[in-house]
């Protein structure tokens, strides 16, 4: 366990941190998985929309560092190519 104060200050910060990108990795995760969804369903408008906020939360995650520019495109690109494939 931490012994001293900024020891303590810098376990309080990692888990607020820690619960903040939690929470955004589980919002692109499920944006993608929904985008996939209803592509796969033929809902063409509701992917497109979820398209949209997937690209957003992944632009956001990655301006914070929780993803490498990479892989935020390789996120992008692969919804993407999962859109156009279930229109064809």
């Amino acid at each position: 366990m931490a012994n001293s104060k900024s020891s303590l200050k810098r376990v309080r910060q990692n888990k607020r941190r820690t619960d903040q990108n939690k929470t955004l990795r589980t919002k692109v995760k499920s944006l993608r998985k929904n985008t996939v969804e209803a592509a796969e369903a033929g809902k063409a408008d509701e992917a497109q929309a979820t398209l949209k906020e997937l690209a957003s939360a992944v632009d956001r995650a990655q301006k914070l560092g929780l993803f490498h520019k990479n892989k935020a495109a390789n996120l992008k690109s692969k919804a993407v190519k999962a859109l156009k494939a279930a229109s064809a």
